[in-house]
């Protein structure tokens, strides 16, 4: 049975806030790479009622995070699937995402490791989650353990700076999370990476040599529906394949997907938690331009008490 890894990003586009990518890697059999076959006992796409359903939501996290409870379905969906069992921020950042990461985060001014994790349901939700979901995978299928980078703005900006473009970071990101994953993953089973398109792009060889050194990247197709490669030479067969929306096609994207989301919601809520403190009736924010810049507005004159630069909470691009 093959390892598919989805790679997926979220929080490109806001101003506040961390860039987070991940990649989930899910052992399945060849006759269902998409997985939503497989795993319909375990797991349901959004949309619909809820009723006596006991399955968690796994699909694209734009339809996941939408609507009521949207932080408690993305949650459960991700904790379940990748058997995340963590008491507190730190726990959880230290499991889910690279050791790196967990230093630049020490680093934030609203950083707090010892928030309480599940963030949104009660503990005994998640183990009786767990164990549904662990009871109904079937047998051969395996979650292997999230990877995930998390970039604060400081680092953000710095990559930025230093490459002049904000799109070195997906690109760099999704090569640190390919050198991870093969390394992560033992043995010599069949490794398929399906990632989506990076910036609307049809080719991806130099990436790949990148990702991959001393091997050979045999492009197969590269169109605008699907560039598709394979990468010889390595002590285990390797495929990539980028597709648009992918997150909606696979469920390792879609977890993916999830995965990032989640982390990125965790740290907004400790983001607005801090500023709420030191700003009081502060309205929230996502991150997301437009509002971003009210926000950076009202919490200026508070940065300036507190010596905070504002590289360090603006993204620049």
């Amino acid at each position: 049975m093959p390892w598919v890894v989805g790679i997926d990003e979220a929080g490109y586009g806001p101003n506040l806030g961390p860039l987070v990518q991940a990649a989930a890697a899910v052992r399945l059999p060849i006759e269902d790479l998409a997985g939503w076959d497989t795993l319909r006992a375990a797991a349901r796409k959004a949309g619909g009622r809820w009723g006596r359903d006991k399955r968690v939501v796994i699909d694209d996290s734009k339809r996941v995070y939408h609507g009521v409870n949207a932080l408690e379905r993305l949650e459960r969906g991700v904790l379940a699937a990748f058997g995340l069992v963590a008491h507190d921020a730190a726990e959880l950042f230290r499991k889910a995402s690279c050791p790196w990461c967990c230093d630049e985060l020490t680093r934030e001014a609203w950083y707090d490791p010892s928030q309480r994790t599940p963030v949104s349901i009660p503990f005994d939700t998640f183990l009786q989650d767990l164990e549904h979901f662990g009871s109904n995978v079937p047998d051969g299928v395996k979650f292997a353990g999230p990877t995930a980078l998390v970039t604060p703005a400081p680092w953000f900006n710095q990559v930025v700076e230093a490459t002049g473009s904000k799109a070195s970071l997906l690109t760099n990101g999704l090569i640190e999370l390919m050198k991870q994953t093969c390394e992560s993953i033992p043995g010599d089973d069949h490794l398929i990476f399906v990632c989506d398109k990076q910036g609307g792009r049809n080719y991806y060889t130099p990436l790949l040599r990148e990702a991959f050194p001393g091997a050979d990247v045999c492009p197969d197709l590269e169109t605008a529906a699907e560039s598709r490669y394979r990468v010889e030479g390595l002590s285990r067969v390797v495929s990539v394949v980028f597709r648009p929306q992918a997150d909606g096609d696979s469920l390792a994207v879609a977890l993916a997907s999830m995965l990032c989301k989640y982390l990125r919601e965790v740290c907004m809520l400790q983001f607005n938690a801090f500023w709420a403190k030191h700003v009081p009736g502060i309205a929230p924010t996502a991150g997301y331009p437009l509002d971003a810049k009210r926000f950076m507005d009202e919490i200026r004159p508070a940065m300036d008490r507190l010596g905070i630069p504002e590289s360090a909470v603006w993204r620049t691009k």
